[in-house]
């Protein structure tokens, strides 16, 4: 567990240097991945099959497969695939990731001194706030959405690691609400697109009355 830990800190710091959007779903679809097999290797080792195994499935069939598809579909008919953001921007997204990994164990370490899977917790946080500032700080839809699953990717690990799994019932769910609002988001990014000939969320500001 220690190595996909490893692997979706490094995934999730890439993400902040990302501005190729085809790369950045990729990335995602890696995060992804990697979480369901941390469902998976969770399943063995607590025994609980339909539990933790179903979830997993479930991870790769929407957030590795299905939602990855759709935004790249919705890439392929941008004239341009990269990110309007500067180099500056990019290295304070990362440099705040920096942060977010060193407030992250303190928060765990205050909070739940010798807390059995501190790494796996203080990643979940580092997730969530990496997501938000995804969120916040690129102006492409396509960026943002990125932002958002990853940030669930953050609040799920959060829960796996805490609770060892929810009811299947309320996990389905939660794949479920996921999946429909990522397909409202690629239709909206997608009307954006044939009103405005971007992506970029900052033309929205013409709107204003």
């Amino acid at each position: 567990m220690n190595f996909l830990v490893i692997v979706l800190l490094f995934v999730v710091f890439l993400q902040t240097r990302i501005m190729d959007l085809r790369r950045a779903i990729i990335c995602l679809s890696v995060q992804s991945a990697v979480i369901a097999l941390a469902c998976f290797i969770s399943g063995i080792a607590h025994g609980e099959g339909i539990h933790i195994y179903a979830p997993g499935l479930l991870t790769i069939i929407v957030k590795v497969l299905l939602v990855p598809y759709a935004m790249l579909r919705l890439v392929s008919k941008l004239a341009d695939e990269r990110e309007l953001i500067s180099e500056i921007n990019v290295n304070y997204s990362t440099a705040a990731s920096a942060v977010f990994l060193v407030l992250s164990y303190l928060i765990v370490d205050k909070m739940l001194p010798g807390v059995e899977g501190r790494d796996i917790l203080a990643l979940s946080i580092v997730m969530i706030l990496t997501g938000l500032t995804l969120i916040v700080m690129r102006s492409r839809a396509i960026m943002q959405m990125v932002g958002l699953i990853t940030m669930e990717n953050g609040i799920y690990l959060l829960g796996m690691a805490m609770t060892e799994g929810l009811p299947l019932v309320i996990e389905m769910g939660i794949f479920l609400d996921v999946l429909i609002a990522v397909m409202v988001l690629v239709i909206l990014t997608n009307r954006l697109r044939l009103s405005f000939m971007t992506t970029d969320t900052n033309v929205l500001r013409k709107l204003k009355g």
